[in-house]
Formats: structure tokens, C-alpha cells, sequence
């Protein structure tokens, strides 16, 4: 009788009427909340490949030997100017680079335009829907940011603020690119780009967010 008491006991404490919930409704609740968290996630992970933090690394290595230290003389200013130009033509080159895959699960990439996508193989593949692929503003909008945020890193850099326009405040130089890079995450995470281009994770190919269906 003790056991059959404590098992009644146990089951009724278990299942107490404040315990009972609606399941679909939690599951709503619990799906949303996931799915806003992911978002925002997914959209700070992608702020490597949308910012152009490789090109900026690279202009930051080269920039001290380009500009002779700062020391620049008119050979080096011209050095400096084309290696900056060259690096800004690929922020923007690389925003409207983007990939897709075959029947077959072939990987190709190209480089979007406005009747669609043009494969690195000479255009010999197609997407199934070509129309997906297409040029929009959003991605003139990437490519602004992307060359905005370049541009006042590189432009602000130590090295060339001594050879260019050495008059120039040290708090604007230390503040300016900390606060564009923070307004241009920001409009990155908001406005997420679907281009899935080169240098883009494999691990991100897929990710239903960002489909472009």
C-alpha cells in the first residue's frame, strides 16, 4: 500500500494542473525566438567575408614599404595611389561575386551581372533560374559599404596620413574608422547580403536565411 501511495503521490506531483502548457504555442514562441537569434548570428558571422578585412590586412602590410615609412616621395605617393586603386576595384569586384551548384553538386562560381551570373568557365553554365542571380541595388549597396569601410581604413592608415596629409587631426584619424566600421556592421547585420561568393564558407552555403527562394 505504501509503494501503490507514493507512486499516486509522485504521479500527481508530475502532472500538477499549473505543469500543463500548450506544446504548439511553446513551440511558436520557442521556434521565433531561435530563428531571431540565428539571424542575428548568422549576420555577424558573415561581417568577415562582407567586410573587406583581408584586403585591409593586406593594404596594412604593404602600406610602411610602399610609403617608405611615411617618408614619401612622389614615386611612392604614385606606388601607394595604384596599390589603393587595385585593392578598391577588388572590394568591389568581390560584392558581386557569387556561386551555385549543379545537378550533380558541382560548385561553380562567377560574377553577377544584369541578365545573371557569368561563370569563371566562360559562361558555359547556367544556374537553374538565371533571374536569381541577377544584379540589384542591394548589391551596388554592399558594394558602397564594402568600398566605404576600404577606403577609410586604408585612407586613415598611419603610414599614409604621414605621406598624403600629415596635418590631419589624430582624433579624427583614430576615431573615423571606428565609428564608419561600427555604422557599417550595423547596415551588413540589417541588410544582409544573399551573394554567396568567393571566399564565402562552405559551412554557410546553405543556410535557408539567406535563400533566394
Amino acid at each position: 500500500m505504501s509503494n501503490s501511495t507514493n507512486q499516486d503521490i509522485a504521479v500527481s506531483f508530475e502532472h500538477g494542473e499549473d505543469d500543463y502548457y500548450d506544446l504548439e504555442d511553446y513551440d511558436m514562441d520557442e521556434s521565433h525566438y531561435f530563428y531571431v537569434v540565428n539571424a542575428i548570428l548568422s549576420g555577424t558571422a558573415r561581417l568577415n567575408i562582407l567586410l573587406p578585412t583581408v584586403t585591409t590586412l593586406a593594404f596594412s602590410i604593404f602600406a610602411p614599404i610602399l610609403t617608405n615609412d611615411g617618408a614619401c616621395s612622389i614615386l611612392n605617393r604614385w606606388l601607394t595611389g595604384i596599390f589603393l586603386f587595385m585593392l578598391a576595384v577588388s572590394c568591389v569586384f568581390f560584392t558581386f561575386t557569387d556561386s551555385f551548384k549543379t545537378a550533380t553538386g558541382r560548385l561553380y562560381y562567377g560574377v553577377a551581372t544584369f541578365s545573371g551570373i557569368w561563370t569563371f568557365c566562360g559562361g558555359r553554365k547556367k544556374p537553374c533560374v538565371p533571374s536569381d542571380y541577377k544584379l540589384t541595388w542591394s548589391d551596388f549597396f554592399h558594394a558602397l559599404l564594402s568600398l566605404l569601410s576600404f577606403l577609410v581604413f586604408a585612407g586613415l592608415h598611419y603610414d599614409v596620413v604621414k605621406c598624403y596629409y600629415p596635418g590631419m587631426p589624430r582624433k579624427v584619424t583614430n576615431t573615423l574608422p571606428l565609428v564608419v566600421g561600427f555604422v557599417v556592421s550595423i547596415l551588413f547585420v540589417v541588410f544582409p547580403s544573399k551573394r554567396r561568393g568567393i571566399g564565402y564558407p562552405f559551412l554557410l552555403q546553405s543556410d535557408a536565411m539567406y535563400s533566394r527562394h
